[in-house]
């Protein structure tokens, strides 16, 4: 008894995204580029492939990925997150910051949200946007204080005294 072509897909899918699970990138791209006829699972191919992508540090490459899985679900956490990583790492902080904030607006509740927020700004410079996104990660998540010590995002504020009241004052 033979699969359908859907079956054949889904599976397929499935192995790609085990093969992320298993931060085996190049084999989840092969296991996507043998799909047939991709376009009747746009956004899941695109969604894997940009994950695939980020993962070997193509950022560009993701990003196109991503911004057709955008296309599809423009309210997907997810997509947004990985998005703003590429922005950050192709020298495009306004977009990271204008992901995340969009991330933010369609899960307000999702602590790393905030946590990411803080780190894009405090790159960018702006320590009141910085504290602000900090502090309220940290009042939703304790457990995020422990990142602060080797992010080097926060390396621009490190030194300062407000900046070490709220990461000290977590705990």
């Amino acid at each position: 008894m033979s699969t359908s072509p859907r079956n054949h897909r889904e599976k397929q899918l499935a192995a790609a995204e085990g093969y992320l699970t298993l931060e085996m990138p190049e084999h989840a791209l092969r296991e996507l580029r043998a799909i047939d006829d991709p376009d009747l699972i746009l956004f899941e191919a695109n969604r894997l492939r940009g994950e695939a992508l980020r993962m070997l540090a193509r950022h560009d490459e993701a990003l196109v990925a991503y911004g057709r899985a955008f296309a599809e679900k423009p309210n997907d956490v997810d997509l947004l997150m990985g998005m703003a990583w590429c922005y950050k790492r192709t020298q495009q902080l306004p977009n990271a910051i204008t992901a995340m904030e969009e991330a933010y607006r369609i899960a307000p509740k999702v602590p790393v949200i905030l946590y990411n927020l803080a780190c894009y700004w405090s790159l960018a410079g702006n320590k009141t946007q910085t504290l602000s996104w900090l502090g309220r990660a940290l009042r939703m998540d304790q457990s995020l204080r422990r990142l602060i010590e080797n992010e080097t995002d926060f390396d621009p504020l490190r030194g300062d005294p407000d900046f070490q009241l709220i990461a000290g004052s977590a705990g």
